[in-house]
């Protein structure tokens, strides 16, 4: 696996193994880019977040159609925000996960969503 280009010139961005990311982490001594639009296509593709607020909104609407408009215009809200949410929130989950998962950890870091860089000492 190749480290990825530096975004201040061409030298390769040293590896970070995942103990030192999460021990590291907790004690300020690395700096983590974690690109938001990357972020955002990974999280939405692992939890599959369009399926269930679809599938809420629909319930929602079906309830709503059924007579029981409260219950189902509150499930149609659930899945709205619940949706734009996970969105937002995107950047955190991906750290939150890479610091609990290393095989999330080497696929994030892999791919460009996360990068990790030790601060000059």
């Amino acid at each position: 696996m190749t480290a990825p280009l530096d975004r201040e010139g061409d030298a390769r961005v040293p590896h970070v193994p995942h103990h030192e990311f999460r021990d590291g982490l907790a004690h300020g001594r690395l700096r983590v880019v974690v690109d938001p639009k990357r972020a955002r296509t990974y999280v939405v593709g692992r939890t599959r977040i369009d399926l269930l607020a679809a599938s809420v909104i629909g319930m929602g609407a079906v309830l709503a159609l059924a007579g029981q408009a409260w219950p189902g215009l509150m499930l149609v809200a659930l899945g709205i925000v619940a949706n734009r949410l996970v969105r937002q929130q995107s950047a955190r989950i991906v750290l939150h996960l890479a610091s609990a998962d290393p095989a999330v950890y080497d696929e994030v870091t892999g791919n460009g969503v996360m990068e990790v860089r030790r601060h000059p000492s």
